[in-house]
């Protein structure tokens, strides 16, 4: 019998109360490593753009690649649609699952819509009207908008720069009970590991990035530039709770691959993800809760930027721009509303050039060492004590030396979206991946 190569992409199979796109995936792996597929390449987790406002948490897609029997092929949706049914909160409003397979090549009409789902807003008609268009079929529950992650993540070949995630699952029964990860097990971790794994550790806050805070499955994640270093820093990880399962993903997450176009402060839209080429046009303010104002400009316009009072010493990276830095801004676009404009959401900053601080003082009296006062415009300078008057003398000028480098500046770890690209992976790059894939079942 030929074999026949499908990808399979599927979205949105959680709720805020329980479940986990990534776990249901592992499920469903297991059931297909007993129908003898051969995989491709290592499941894929994609996130998409972070900024979509019905987005779930980490907005995360999965794609599973593989060849199967082609007689097969007809009995894997409804194999997927059965443990959807079983898997999801019914009772949560809106948990809306999409499913997307695809056999033989990916047409490259999904692969423009990936790069799209990446950085703009994706209508769900759009979604629908591309699998009517390419005739695939589907699963959709709800109102279907994990269409659109799904498509996206069978668009994504993760052909530029990519990481990978090893994510270790406790049993749907236990997910009520604390999780109880060693947080000395995780400082020890990632000095053993250095930047072969990233963000496990918030240093500025002392905290553990790896262990979710929700009651989804996830005991711990961790993240690393190849599937050797998770795969061996999971060893060194202790916690209360039992892995039932682990699986590791091969993924955009860490690579900045949200803000890789340049957008005019014109052509700035809601909730898209972008990068502004700009000089600062206002300096910082602080408005109630302790969130830092300043406003940006280029030749088409001018928007307000906000660093948020979470971010911690980035807040005070940005309150030490002054008016005519040249900087790239990096972000996320808000909608106005009755209270703002139109704002960027700073996720980082970098300083292409800084200006020169100037400050300009009154010269000094000659005669008595006192502050000399202008004597009007164009009038010069007089000392209000001794009389003393200058008509030529100019007022001093001072270069202040600046308390911000030329350089990227980037949130706390804590602060850092899945997709941030880490200030430890700027010099990062990736070989051709081993085509396998890793995984433990019980």
């Amino acid at each position: 019998m030929t074999a026949k190569q499908v990808s399979i992409g599927m979205d949105d199979i959680d709720s805020p109360r329980e479940g986990c796109t990534t776990h249901f995936a592992s499920l469903l792996i297991e059931k297909l490593e007993r129908m003898n597929v051969t995989w491709s390449d290592y499941p894929s987790l994609i996130r998409l753009n972070p900024n979509i406002p019905y987005r779930t948490r980490g907005n995360g897609a999965i794609c599973l690649r593989f060849s199967i029997e082609e007689d097969k092929i007809g009995d894997l949706l409804p194999l997927v649609k059965e443990m959807i049914t079983e898997y999801i909160d019914v009772q949560y409003p809106n948990t809306n699952p999409g499913v997307v397979l695809v056999r033989d090549e990916v047409p490259k009409t999904l692969q423009d819509f990936a790069k799209q789902a990446l950085w703009r807003t994706i209508p769900l008609a759009h979604a629908q009207r591309t699998i009517e268009v390419l005739d695939l079929p589907f699963i959709a529950m709800g109102n279907g908008r994990g269409l659109i992650g799904a498509l996206a993540s069978i668009g994504n070949f993760l052909l530029n720069d990519y990481t990978f995630e090893y994510i270790a699952y406790r049993t749907l029964e236990s997910c009520s009970s604390k999780r109880g990860v060693d947080p000395a097990s995780v400082f020890d971790m990632d000095q053993r590991m250095q930047n072969r794994t990233f963000s496990n550790v918030d240093h500025e806050v002392g905290t553990i990035l790896v262990e979710p805070q929700g009651p989804d499955p996830v005991i711990f994640g961790i993240r690393g530039e190849t599937a050797e270093d998770v795969k061996e820093a999971s060893t060194f990880i202790q916690s209360d709770q039992k892995t039932d399962r682990w699986m590791i993903f091969r993924s955009n997450q860490g690579t900045g691959e949200h803000l890789q176009n340049r957008v005019t402060v014109s052509n700035l839209r809601p909730y898209m993800s972008a990068t502004v080429i700009c000089d600062i046009g206002s300096t910082a303010r602080i408005i109630a809760g302790g969130h830092v104002i300043f406003g940006i400009t280029d030749d088409t316009g001018k928007i307000d930027c906000a660093v948020y009072e979470p971010s911690g010493k980035f807040r005070e990276a940005a309150s030490k721009l002054i008016i005519g830095d040249h900087v790239i801004i990096s972000g996320g676009v808000r909608p106005a509303s009755r209270t703002h404009g139109l704002t960027l959401n700073v996720e980082g900053i970098e300083v292409l050039k800084l200006a020169d601080d100037i400050e300009y003082t009154n010269p000094v009296c000659p005669e008595c060492a006192k502050r000399l006062k202008s004597a009007g415009v164009n009038k010069g300078f007089k000392c209000v004590r001794c009389g003393h008057k200058d008509p030529n003398a100019l007022k001093i000028t001072t270069t202040i030396p600046r308390k911000i480098s030329v350089g990227k500046h980037l949130p706390p770890l804590s602060a850092q979206r899945h997709l941030t690209r880490p200030l430890s992976r700027s010099t990062m790059n990736k070989a051709k991946p081993r085509m396998i894939a890793e995984w433990h079942f019980p």
